[in-house]
């Protein structure tokens, strides 16, 4: 790779003195360092980044179809604009050689980090007491460490994505009495009552509380243990905000993603992961209205996109849900990965272990297998 003096001046190698410019002073500097990598490195964008990040992307998507999609290019290097997890799943299932750069090491995941491996790991040891481990199933959500992805595809467990989630625990349930569902009980609980798992069937296992806060009979009489834990933006969508939205807009059409409340998808038109709320605003006749209930840039973004169509579109919640983490990814820290690999410098590579990675690209591959 040709180095290019002119990009980088002696000290800019220090991110401070990137984030002292305006976000628009980066442009040219983004753009010329990426002519000068060229092939050798790919850009992916998470729909929750920000604009002025995601319109420099390759390839846009949710994290498992862009970790799938740059590993099968010959890109040595993956700049993700994303979060600590979807890095991680991206140097899991990528190529030998592949080094994988996360612009901000700050930005993570809220749902993430509410599951951490040792907290997992004394769940489990509470089942083995019980003598209920051999019967259960451990899934996690791809929303999760590469660690708790390599545990559930040691314990005979897999990954599941918003959009097969249903297909996995299906799965889980054909093998074991019970599923422990990882770390969303959001979309673990509007999954299973989808497959007429009852709600006093589905526990939650709160892993700051002694033995979970269940008992032993009442853990062994459940179909799933859902963990608690949430995405800090879904959340935020209320019932409410379905009525309020339906009275002042009468036809509109409510669509939210599985991570919302289960009393607000109970109340939704349509329920599905990101793709299928984007596909189902595409496939939507001119002058269509809808109130989505996701995160804020990217309900702009369809806005912006389909108002040629006639579609409005709205957030459903009037206050706008903006994910934080995704957020701190800035123009800024985009210049200073891509200047630095140009001039021969790898800053802040994602690398999971060999022996997580080994059983993490266990659960992923089991979950291509559905």
């Amino acid at each position: 790779m040709t180095a290019a003096p002119s990009l980088v001046a002696e000290d800019a190698c220090s991110l401070d003195n990137y984030l002292a410019l305006p976000d628009r002073s980066m442009d040219d500097r983004i753009a010329q360092a990426r002519a000068v990598l060229g092939s050798t490195t790919i850009l992916l964008g998470h729909h929750y980044q920000r604009d002025e990040v995601i319109r420099f992307a390759d390839y846009t998507g949710d994290s498992y179809k862009l970790s799938k999609i740059a590993a099968e290019t010959g890109a040595r290097y993956i700049v993700f604009c994303g979060v600590h997890f979807m890095a991680e799943s991206a140097d899991v299932l990528g190529r030998v050689g592949q080094q994988v750069i996360l612009p901000d090491l700050n930005a993570g995941c809220s749902m993430a980090d509410m599951a951490e491996i040792s907290q997992v790991e004394a769940c489990w040891d509470t089942l083995e007491r019980f003598h209920l481990a051999d019967e259960t199933i451990p899934l996690t959500y791809i929303n999760s460490t590469a660690a708790i992805k390599a545990f559930c595809g040691e314990h005979g467990g897999l990954v599941c994505t918003s959009s097969n989630a249903r297909a996995a625990i299906e799965w889980a349930l054909a093998r074991g009495k019970r599923v422990l569902f990882l770390p969303d009980q959001h979309l673990g609980r509007n999954t299973g009552y989808a497959l007429q798992i009852p709600l006093d069937e589905m526990v939650v296992w709160d892993p700051w509380a002694i033995q979970g806060g269940q008992t032993k009979e009442r853990i062994a009489q459940s179909g799933m243990l859902l963990w608690k834990g949430h995405c800090a933006v879904h959340q935020r969508f209320l019932p409410g905000h379905v009525d309020q939205v339906r009275t002042k807009y009468p036809g509109i059409q409510v669509i939210v993603h599985p991570e919302c409340r289960f009393e607000v998808c109970q109340k939704a038109d349509a329920i599905g992961s990101t793709e299928r709320l984007i596909a189902l605003v595409e496939q939507a006749p001119a002058g269509a209205t809808f109130a989505i209930g996701t995160e804020i840039h990217l309900v702009n973004r369809l806005a912006r996109r389909f108002a040629p169509e006639g579609k409005k579109i709205i957030t459903l919640d009037d206050t706008g849900c903006l994910c934080t983490t995704m957020y701190r990814i800035s123009p800024q820290h985009l210049a200073w990965a891509l200047e630095n690999l140009v001039e021969g410098r790898v800053v802040n590579r994602i690398q999971v272990r060999s022996s997580v990675k080994r059983w993490a690209r266990v659960a992923l591959d089991r979950m291509l297998e559905l």
